[in-house]
């Protein structure tokens, strides 16, 4: 009745009929002029995030973010990856869930693969795990494995914390530099086969998996 009445707009457009499809992240919707409360679905994405894509929601001086790669507006970024490093990034609407992840005192495991210039000496590896001291403090153990492929320069770190660009740093600290960086776990949340640029809708007992400590 209240459609067939004009009563209802979308995007300040009147609808007379039933069956309009709309796009409640994105659509607005009015009832006499007032905003209709929605049901708030809470979300979780897992994005293999591709450099070149800034992790946050709004940057007016950057070219592109992670949003673009979504078509759901009211999500945010589960901390950050810098510009350069792509790989597993989580956006939701669950500000639980965000604390709970990012929030250091939690000290939920991040793995990433990295490529570097040159090889770890075992020196270089005891330096690195025992924790190194950056500008901003020293940062916490670490472990760090060598993978076993054609470039003997490739590695997995682990790490609990997330100083701003702080494997980078890592590595720069002891004169060796990052070619390439990926995260490619969370927790007990894997990365796998998810194409660059991709991304998938978790169900919240998969997120849950962020929250969990590697065996």
């Amino acid at each position: 009745m209240l459609i067939e009445q004009g009563r209802v707009t979308v995007n300040g457009k009147p609808i007379k009929k039933q069956g309009v499809t709309i796009n409640p992240e994105k659509d607005r919707i009015q009832l006499d002029g007032k905003p209709l409360e929605q049901k708030h679905t809470t979300r979780y994405i897992m994005l293999n995030k591709p450099a070149g894509y800034v992790s946050t929601k709004h940057d007016p001086h950057a070219e592109k973010t992670v949003m673009d790669l979504i078509p759901y507006s009211n999500l945010y970024p589960v901390g950050r990856l810098d510009k350069d490093t792509e790989g597993l990034l989580l956006l939701t609407n669950d500000g639980d869930f965000t604390y709970q992840v990012t929030h250091p005192k939690f000290e939920h495991e991040k793995e990433y693969k990295v490529i570097l210039r040159h090889p770890l000496s075992q020196e270089d590896i005891r330096t690195l795990e025992q924790g190194i001291t950056l500008e901003d403090g020293k940062t916490a153990p670490c472990t760090i494995r060598s993978l076993k492929n054609n470039n003997k320069a490739s590695y997995t770190i682990t790490i609990h914390e997330g100083k701003n660009r702080q494997i980078r740093r890592m590595f720069e600290e002891i004169q060796n530099h990052v070619i390439y960086l990926q995260r490619i776990r969370i927790g007990t949340l894997l990365l796998g086969d998810l194409k660059k640029g991709a991304y998938k809708q978790l169900h919240p007992k998969d997120a849950q998996r962020a929250l969990k400590t590697h065996q």
